[in-house]
């Protein structure tokens, strides 16, 4: 091939890879100008709605749209959802997601698909190709983070289609919770390559667990239309414009066991899991865009290899 033909194939690919990049920019772009709270509220309030020509209409479009597979839904009929929150936080048959039951397992908290995972390098945590983000941003508390420093964590997204209740990786015991406000873009694989710092700038809620691998976090982040964050010791979890810590006394702490489920996102949205240094490892089948199921073993415990 002529050297000025290959030069104006390269020119041409080269045009194209940076006009999709562009693309990509311009859609993650207009989030910043949404207003993020307000849409999500107001979807949420359509979310809620028990009118049935709107619960059934968003429902069935949503079902459609997204080939939402209703064969393990305890209730299958659409029909029988008393709202649409009801609808996407829906239970499971029994046995739909079986444990792994040897001793040594960490859990996949939910279904989705693995956004990252791997190492915390100093207070750095991986979000992308050219992104990270801190560790005390993500934990709105530098003391906190310094336990988890050297440590390991994996970043779980939820797509709209998938089944949204967030289960224990590991028996633990809650010793904190804590609310953080902040944006609510998107945490869509595109978002995570394009906005910096995205899971430690979006709305969340920490959970803070004493294990028997040492100190335990698991992080449920907002999103653009997430209408809120559940979680089985607080209901649903009040918005506010400041940052709010629970701490449980001894006599209040909840013990959570491995598979529980520990909240559930009103709208999709990734869980975040934090372990401190030295005590567990990822199983290697498990690397970027790998689908996961809740239940199944995602890690193990260094202490019992």
């Amino acid at each position: 091939m002529p050297d000025h033909l290959c030069i104006t194939i390269a020119a041409l690919h080269l045009g194209t890879k940076n006009m999709a990049l562009s693309v990509d920019r311009l859609r993650t772009s207009v989030q910043y100008l949404l207003p993020q709270h307000g849409l999500s509220r107001l979807v949420g309030k359509i979310a809620a709605s028990t009118t049935p020509w709107i619960k059934d209409t968003f429902i069935q479009r949503f079902a459609e749209r997204y080939n939402v597979d209703m064969s393990e839904a305890l209730e299958p009929d659409l029909s029988q959802y008393a709202c649409f929150n009801d609808f996407f936080t829906r239970a499971l048959k029994p046995g739909a997601r079986p444990l792994c039951t040897k001793s040594d397992s960490i859990l996949c908290p939910a279904d989705g698909a693995i956004s990252q995972l791997g190492p915390i390098t100093n207070d750095r945590v991986f979000q992308a190709k050219g992104h990270d983000y801190s560790l005390s941003d993500l934990l709105a508390d530098n003391t906190s983070a310094q336990a988890y420093i050297g440590g390991q964590f994996a970043t779980v997204y939820l797509s709209p289609r998938d089944y949204h209740r967030v289960h224990m990786p590991l028996t633990g015991k809650l010793t904190r919770s804590v609310y953080v406000p902040g944006d609510l873009f998107s945490v869509n694989t595109l978002t995570a390559q394009t906005v910096p710092n995205l899971f430690a700038r979006n709305e969340r809620l920490i959970a803070h667990f004493k294990t028997e691998a040492g100190p335990m976090v698991v992080i449920l982040v907002g999103a653009m239309i997430v209408a809120s964050i559940e979680t089985v010791w607080g209901g649903i979890e009040a918005i506010g414009p400041e940052v709010r810590t629970r701490d449980f006394a001894p006599h209040e702490q909840i013990t959570l066991n491995s598979g529980d489920e520990l909240g559930r996102f009103r709208l999709g949205s990734t869980a975040i899991i934090l372990f401190g240094p030295g005590v567990m490892g990822w199983e290697k089948e498990f690397v970027t865009a790998s689908p996961t199921r809740m239940g199944q073993r995602l890690g193990y415990l260094l202490s019992k290899k």
